[in-house]
């Protein structure tokens, strides 16, 4: 690998990733606070560029980048990389789903057993003086059915941990599913219609793109059962917040949890007024162990791609 191969690292990321790209001969710019206009003016300098979720790369940024090889996201969505405008100009666009699969799963048991005991109100109200025990009749997951919409890597995690649960899975993907997973999970495959009529949970993991922009809208929440709750920790569009919002008022639904918002950062969202919903703030690889795996993962497919090997 040539010594003069340059990096742009955009936002603030794991140090074992500058590690291993130096330690392989790559010349690191580290600027975690950069702004849209200095990499514009920057980028043309650089091999690869390194994003997290904070920064856009945007089709007249890479219309600039004139030596770059790689745009890597240290994370899952791709949705802030202009793909199409990579592709035309041969730049290979990578990411580090193996890097959250578990914590963004471990997540979801998080916010599933939130909204069957109302954890977040319980811890509240008792915060506030008061003991409400008898007001907290919840539910358990056993049993119940769990519909995930997206089967990748982190939807076939969530399945092997919600399995360990004894839930029952229902599965749905635009793409064949892994048969040695589906035996393994006891897997019910359904169309999406079905899946969101069948099941107590639903945990969207897809990617945000034209055909998955408000895949949850209106007419499917219609589809689902009064008391069914519903789990996004992929994208913010991927889900009507509006018709979400009208539906928990209204109670045509029993509850959701969000990670992710169409608007971020959701400091002033008005599904935070109700009472069956949770938020948090897109914290789903948000783990030390899911940022030291995604900086490897990214670095060792970087390291490999430079080489020629992948």
């Amino acid at each position: 690998m040539s010594m003069n191969q340059s990096v742009l690292i955009c936002d603030q990321v794991n140090p074992t990733l500058n590690e291993i790209l130096e330690k392989n001969g790559l010349q690191i710019t580290y600027e975690p606070e950069i702004t849209p206009e200095q990499i514009e003016e920057k980028i043309g300098n650089f091999e690869v560029v390194i994003v997290r979720s904070r920064t856009k790369i945007t089709k007249d940024m890479i219309e600039k980048a004139s030596k770059c090889k790689i745009i890597a996201r240290v994370g899952v969505g791709l949705d802030n990389i202009d793909q199409v405008a990579a592709k035309e100009k041969n730049i290979r666009v990578i990411n580090a789903v193996e890097g959250a699969m578990n914590a963004v799963g471990e997540l979801v048991i998080g916010l599933m057993l939130s909204l069957a005991r109302e954890i977040p109100r319980a811890d509240r109200e008792v915060r506030n003086g008061n003991w409400i025990k008898k007001e907290l009749m919840g539910t358990e997951l056993r049993g119940k059915y769990l519909g995930i919409v997206g089967l990748g890597n982190i939807g076939k995690r969530l399945g092997r941990l919600a399995k360990a649960l004894n839930m029952n899975i229902i599965g749905y993907d635009v793409v064949p599913i892994d048969e040695e997973f589906s035996k393994e999970v006891g897997l019910m495959k359904a169309d999406l219609r079905t899946l969101l009529a069948s099941s107590d949970y639903v945990s969207l993991h897809v990617p945000l793109l034209d055909s998955t922009k408000h895949l949850i809208n209106a007419e499917k929440m219609d589809t689902m059962k009064n008391t069914s709750r519903i789990i996004n920790t992929s994208r913010g569009g991927v889900i009507d917040e509006d018709a979400l919002y009208e539906y928990l008022k209204d109670g045509k639904l029993g509850g959701a949890a969000l990670d992710v918002f169409e608007v971020e950062p959701a400091t002033s969202n008005k599904l935070a007024s109700l009472p069956n919903f949770i938020s948090t703030p897109h914290m789903g690889a948000q783990t030390k162990e899911a940022q030291s795996l995604a900086a490897n993962v990214i670095a060792e497919k970087i390291i490999q791609i430079l080489r020629g090997v992948i």
